[in-house]
């Protein structure tokens, strides 16, 4: 009995120690901030309690492209990029070298349903892709909550990066429409949501509010064709 209540006690701290190295620590980005007009943002607030700032990540333009650089957890938006009612709103992201700041994928996505951001009440939802053939929906309402249970799903819409430092490609897109919400990458619908389970206590205040783009710490990619359009 002894043995087995050793062999559990050890088996804990092990999943304890996989989980640390699996999520890892955000490093800080050199030259870092929002340095792109009219947008702001806001880190997770995990990452703020560990010390970090919006500062230690990084906004830039580049041509036409978005260009985003992580540092911890952020979410990205300028507060004139609104939707209501009936849209979709989405965008393209490069990973041009996939996993060159992180020994494991992470994701990035499109942000919808924006409210009271950068404050401790906002509420928001995103749908993230990763370079491995995953996506993830959650969101923040004002604290943290998931869609499809905590760990990123397969699908064989999301593209794969052929190896490490090796770029892969994501269209993804957020519509709502009358009673449902869903996520589309890659031009095929990954999951689908009554808008009444999104937009609940302890979720979303709305729908309607600011859109942008959610990404995940140690990652560095560019996104293009940001836009809102009429749902189809």
């Amino acid at each position: 009995m002894k043995n087995q209540v050793f062999l559990l006690i050890a088996i804990f701290f092990i999943g304890l120690v996989n989980i640390s190295a699996q999520e890892g620590e955000s490093t800080s980005v050199a030259g870092g901030g929002v340095l792109v007009k009219g947008w702001t943002g806001k880190i997770d607030a995990k990452e703020q309690a560990a010390g970090m700032t919006l500062n230690n990540a990084k906004l830039v333009k580049d041509g036409k492209a978005l260009h985003v650089t992580t540092g911890p957890a952020v979410t990205y938006w300028n507060p004139a990029n609104t939707a209501k009612g009936d849209y979709t709103v989405s965008a393209t992201f490069l990973e041009p070298k996939y996993m060159n700041l992180n020994d494991h994928p992470h994701p990035y996505g499109i942000m919808i349903a924006g409210n009271d951001l950068g404050t401790e009440q906002q509420s928001y939802l995103y749908c993230s892709a990763y370079g491995n053939g995953t996506f993830i929906v959650r969101g923040f309402g004002p604290s943290p909550f998931q869609m499809g249970g905590r760990a990123p799903i397969a699908n064989p819409a999301v593209n794969k990066a052929a190896g490490v430092n090796q770029p892969v490609t994501q269209e993804i897109a957020i519509t709502v429409k009358g009673a449902s919400v869903t996520c589309s990458i890659n031009k095929t619908v990954v999951a689908t949501y009554d808008r009444s389970a999104l937009v609940t206590a302890g979720k979303l205040k709305s729908t309607d509010g600011v859109y942008g783009i959610r990404f995940a710490h140690n990652t560095d990619a560019f996104v293009t064709d940001l836009k809102r359009t009429r749902a189809q």
